[in-house]
């Protein structure tokens, strides 16, 4: 959608239409990468589920992509408009999410084709050589965990910026991203809980608990955005203080 000979209105109103969508899609593609892939890696022969069944990995591959590029294209769309509240910190949302978080998706799903590699192998070299195919299997499996514990830390710290930018500019009711620092926080608990071994890495029930918040207010978020867009008062305050600068 060009926004560039766009009236000021609608170029505002496209952008958060187009950021609620982004984060519709980054969303539903992560839950079903991990719906296809967590199946197989979880499993304790994995190494050789994987072999006799790659696509699982192959579709949650692209759909941890498709979210990725997804989710790396918000702070894009977002940054003209949040720099008029603060340059620095919007550059740094574009910095954590459009940048090292993509990173880290990309990692995620690097891992997981080297599985489809070390399995297909496993299969073929026969039981002497098993025991150094299941190391590998395994020292990739730790891997994936660490990015993912490393990801979260990531994804805490740009969503904090966020909200702490929609919070003092009022783009969006101030309840929404009161709401975001708060799930943020419970999600950012997660990266601990798995340090320390009180939880699995990975989904599990508690997990599952702790990030539902996060997941309900993002989508509340986008919808918000898709139905009414950027409030139009901050929108306007905004634009006076570039002006002004």
């Amino acid at each position: 959608m060009n926004t560039t000979n766009a009236k000021p209105s609608e170029a505002n109103r496209n952008t958060a239409i187009i950021v609620g969508i982004l984060y519709i899609i980054g969303t539903v593609a992560g839950i079903l990468s991990f719906a296809f892939a967590l199946p197989l890696l979880g499993d304790p022969g994995y190494l050789s589920k994987i072999a006799a069944n790659e696509n699982p990995i192959i579709i949650g591959c692209l759909l941890v992509l498709t979210m990725g590029f997804a989710l790396a294209m918000v702070p894009v769309w977002l940054f003209p408009i949040l720099k008029r509240q603060n340059e620095a910190l919007a550059l740094g949302y574009v910095v954590f999410r459009g940048a090292l978080e993509t990173v880290a998706y990309i990692a995620t799903a690097i891992c997981w084709m080297f599985l489809m590699v070390v399995s297909h192998e496993s299969v073929t070299a026969g039981a002497a050589n098993l025991p150094y195919f299941q190391t590998l299997g395994a020292v990739l499996l730790k891997g994936n965990d660490s990015i993912s514990n490393i990801l979260v830390i990531i994804f805490s710290v740009d969503a904090l910026i966020l909200y702490y930018l929609l919070y003092r500019s009022k783009l969006i009711p101030r309840w929404i991203s009161v709401w975001g620092f708060i799930a943020i926080l419970l999600h950012f608990s997660t990266a601990f809980l798995i340090m320390f071994h009180i939880v699995d890495a990975g989904m599990s029930v508690t997990t599952g608990i702790i990030n539902f918040p996060i997941f309900l207010q993002e989508m509340v978020m986008a919808v918000w955005l898709i139905a009414k867009g950027f409030d139009p008062v901050a929108i306007a305050d905004l634009s006076a203080r570039a002006y002004t600068n």
